[in-house]
């Protein structure tokens, strides 16, 4: 545990230890000052495709060893790391001294695609995040109603589409149970939502309504709406909540960065910023509020706001603190309800291949006009089709203009690839965003939905690995936990909490501890063309450290189920504590 701050020497026996630099010179001392800590710099070479580390990694025959114990920050960046009793020459009367006790310093974690104001909304918004029926999903809502004054409108999340997706839930029970309130029930991944009969009412939906191209209102066997919307179906109901004030917004966006933060993560990937985050994020930065660093990707959904950026050209923050220089989009939809664009069709629904392209609103012109400006693309892209076709439409992007390949464009989610085109994401050079937790959250059905072929180009990690692709991983929050010790478990042992299956789901597909490390942290600086300011901890970089109470890279090896164990100590972004555990 991180100790309380010390500004006298740090104990006793540290004081011995520093005697043999008693008579060192005093270098510019520094504004704080961690000592007696596990310091993983990753100043080191990349493993091998296979995982192997590099030569120069600080690995050997009996595991991982700290290459560092202590960091030294002034003016937001590292100016030392190395061992404590070599720091003492950067402690002065104003530096702030925190004894690690033994904790792990890793380069400042990064959450690299979230939806960061659906992570505030859960502070006031009902979570049915883990909900197995209909019948306790329904009991959840009736709980938060009894506190809700008559005529409100309840908005929660979590139901899982994917799970469900044979047994949608009806508008029956919740309008018997929820009369009095009109309920709107986003699904864990945003593809599907349910309401009751005032909910759809009030939205003004009915058998007549049509559903929008790649959308489906699920009727009952009188053609009525039955109560769920899947795909491009959703905005029909969640359009009709009112919308929040720009205060509510604001708020919603500094609580969802707050909690990253207090989790360990010093960035965050927004994927899809709208006109209302952008006036969040932008507002934050201007008053200097916002905890951790914001990596945002403007929101294809909006043409006009996209427009606007075109125009303008991407911002690159001198601090870091709120870049936008990325658009992301939607090129087809989830797998677990069935949206995700298949070559082949379901295999447990036979003449289905799911949507994608324009049918699901993917517009062609303003994404390529963005990514002529210069904007990264980060399109997302669920079945073997929907990538191969993605590839395909950044591939003629770049033959109308060669330099978009410096873009370090991005498929988020690259779930289902066909064997034929990993390498393709190699040579065009398309880094692969993907979610850990996805595999051991989707495992009960996705071979449902695959067949037993297919599903060995599913979530395969290691087979981009050994393609040559850059990969990066991330939580798609809120549509999966964002814990960051569950993210490393799942990539590290593909077991889901449970540690089920026992020898992992298809475990070739594993990640060792650093490469999974890796994808939280410099690889994902890579992704946000940040790799020479952080990713490492060395000098001259900026100061953004995650403090944990374990070592992932040694656990990770001798006890991977340890990891969900472990807990966040402290969180450091550019040198200015955001999250100390016990404060």
């Amino acid at each position: 545990m991180v100790s309380r701050v010390l500004r006298v020497p740090v104990l006793a026996l540290l004081a011995v230890g520093l005697a043999a630099c008693s008579q060192a010179p005093k270098l510019d001392p520094a504004d704080l000052l961690l000592v007696n800590g596990r310091v993983y710099t990753f100043a080191w070479d990349e493993p091998a495709a296979d995982g192997t580390p590099a030569a120069n990694a600080p690995h050997g025959p009996q595991g991982w060893r700290p290459d560092a114990e202590a960091i030294a920050i002034k003016a937001g960046r590292i100016v030392f790391t190395g061992s404590s009793a070599e720091a003492e020459a950067y402690r002065g009367p104003s530096t702030r001294l925190v004894d690690l006790g033994g904790a792990t310093a890793l380069p400042g974690l990064v959450d690299s695609h979230v939806h960061i104001r659906e992570l505030g909304q859960m502070e006031t918004y009902l979570d049915l995040t883990g909900v197995q029926t209909e019948a306790e999903a329904v009991d959840r809502v009736v709980a938060f109603a009894a506190k809700v004054p008559k005529g409100e409108w309840i908005v929660g999340r979590g139901w899982d589409e994917g799970a469900w997706a044979n047994r949608y839930p009806t508008m029956a029970l919740l309008s018997e149970k929820v009369p009095d309130h009109p309920v709107v029930l986003a699904s864990l991944h945003g593809f599907g939502v349910w309401g009751n009969k005032l909910a759809f009412a009030q939205a003004k939906i009915t058998r007549a309504t049509a559903a929008p191209t790649g959308g489906v209102i699920v009727k009952d066997a009188k053609g009525e709406p039955s109560g769920v919307l899947l795909n491009r179906a959703t905005p029909l109901l969640q359009g009709a909540v009112p919308p929040p004030t720009p205060e509510q917004a604001k708020a919603w966006v500094l609580a969802g960065l707050k909690r990253m933060a207090k989790d360990g993560f010093v960035a965050v990937h927004e994927a899809g910023a709208d006109s209302e985050l952008m006036r969040g994020f932008e507002s934050l930065r201007a008053e200097g509020q916002l905890p951790t660093r914001v990596y945002a990707m403007l929101s294809a959904r909006e043409p006009a706001l996209c427009r606007e950026w075109q125009a303008k050209g991407p911002l690159i923050d001198p601090e870091g603190m709120l870049t936008v220089r990325s658009v992301k989009a939607y090129y087809d939809g989830s797998l677990g309800s069935r949206g995700a664009r298949l070559i082949e069709d379901y295999a447990d629904q036979q003449g289905h291949r799911g949507v994608s392209g324009g049918s699901y609103g993917f517009d062609q012109a303003v994404v390529a006009d963005m990514m002529k400006a210069g904007f990264q693309v980060g399109i997302h892209a669920i079945g073997d089709a929907g990538n191969r076709e993605t590839l395909d439409f950044i591939r003629r992007i770049e033959g109308e203009q060669a330099d978009i390949r410096t873009n370090r464009n991005r498929i988020e989610h690259a779930q289902v690839v066909h064997p034929d085109d990993f390498s393709r994401f190699a040579s065009q050079q398309v880094i692969a965003s993907m979610e850990p937790p996805h595999a051991v959250e989707d495992k009960p059905w996705a071979e449902v939905r695959l067949g037993a072929d297919r599903v060995k180009g599913a979530y395969a990690w290691r087979t981009f690995r050994k393609a040559g692709v850059r990969l990066i991983f991330n939580s798609d929050l809120t549509g999966s936990d964002h814990n960051i010790f569950y993210g490393l478990h799942s990539a590290i042992t593909r077991r889901d909490k449970t540690q089920q299956p026992p020898g992992g789901w298809y475990p070739e597909q594993r990640m060792t501890p650093e490469e999974a490390v890796r994808g939280y942290s410099t690889w994902a600086a890579y992704a946000s063309f940040t790799e020479n300011e952080t990713g490492i901890l060395a000098p001259g970089r900026w100061a953004d450290i995650t403090v944990m109470d374990i070592d992932p890279l040694t656990i990770g090896v001798d006890r991977p189920d340890a990891l969900l164990q472990g807990q966040t100590r402290m969180t450091i972004v550019g040198g200015r504590i955001v999250y100390e555990a016990g404060r």
